[in-house]
């Protein structure tokens, strides 16, 4: 029989002990993903505790209105949305995700730790959930399919759910072996912080000892780390929304995928995408030589300098179709 206090809607004493533990395992997932595997929530549900963090990188933005502007400040954003862009894309997605090429196992550590002060988790879940989306794309099984489950859920919403936020360690076995790797998925927001943090003491250091740089700490983070992070994380998921709508279909893939120069040019090549979809193998996207393909054009300059090795070509049957 119920009691009075709980027809009243009191908390009994049993329940405060078990809010509080439910409370101290979400804010314990913010620095250790390690209990995101076990944690409930319902099938499709933003996991809002755990995406918090990632809210508050947005509201942080408009700490723009009262650190000012400064050169100084947009060249370091601008620079850190290039070099990340480039960690992700040539990185987290044709290699990890495709392994499109060979590199060290130094080279290969060094940009996923760039890749993971993006704050696009670690490039173990980066890779299993793309795989999962090459596997299953626009599909009920896809995570962001826009045909299925529209334009801010394909963009953002998936990406905050108790599903989103685990790695599925079945698809990726020849990533999972590398302890680096685990440690920065685990931890995925080490990084970040790290990052912050060194912006901070930056732009410190220059507003005391090159004030005509005209920039401070609070400037510099919140141009540096929250500004270009937040255009980095939106820009990079177009492709997950916005290229499955707007474009053009060279090919006749089951899914929805279309080529689109304007993300082609704002993500470094990765808009070509419906011609990555077709054969996902390629470290080339732009598989036309007018095609602008930056990403690949990094990549080239790497191989020329030994810093990767065996660049997976465009194969001759995919040209052979593009002439049909």
């Amino acid at each position: 029989m119920a009691t009075s206090a709980q027809i009243a809607g009191k908390p009994t004493p049993g329940a405060r002990p078990a809010l509080r533990g439910r409370l101290r395992s979400a804010l314990l997932r913010w620095f250790d993903t390690a209990d995101t595997e076990t944690a409930a929530a319902g099938a499709g549900q933003v996991d809002w505790w755990r995406a918090a963090p990632f809210v508050a990188v947005h509201l942080a933005c408009l700490g723009v209105l009262w650190v000012g502007v400064s050169a100084t400040a947009l060249g370091v954003a601008a620079a850190l949305y290039v070099v990340r862009m480039f960690a992700i894309t040539a990185f987290y997605h044709r290699y990890f995700a495709h392994r499109t090429f060979r590199t060290s196992r130094a080279l290969q550590f060094t940009f996923a730790l760039i890749g993971a002060s993006s704050v696009q988790r670690g490039p173990l879940w980066w890779a299993a959930h793309h795989r999962r989306h090459h596997q299953h794309a626009d599909t009920a099984l896809d995570p962001h399919s826009p045909r299925l489950q529209g334009f801010l859920w394909s963009h953002v919403g998936w990406f905050l759910t108790a599903e989103g936020f685990r790695t599925d360690w079945q698809r990726i076995p020849d990533l999972a072996r590398y302890p680096e790797l685990r440690w920065l998925d685990r931890y995925d927001i080490v990084v970040p912080v790290a990052l912050a943090t060194l912006l901070f003491v930056a732009g410190w250091l220059l507003e005391r000892y090159a004030p005509g740089l005209r920039t401070s700490g609070a400037q510099l983070l919140v141009w540096g780390f929250f500004v270009s992070t937040v255009v980095l994380f939106h820009v990079t998921v177009t492709i997950n929304s916005l290229a499955h709508r707007f474009g053009s279909r060279r090919f006749a893939t089951r899914d929805d995928s279309r080529n689109n120069l304007l993300l082609a040019l704002l993500t470094f090549g990765e808009g070509w995408h419906n011609n990555h979809h077709f054969f996902p193998g390629s470290a080339r996207q732009g598989f036309r030589w007018w095609e602008l393909d930056l990403t690949y054009y990094g990549l080239r300059a790497m191989a020329a300098l030994g810093l990767v090795q065996e660049l997976r070509p465009v194969p001759a049957r995919v040209r052979r179709a593009m002439e049909r």
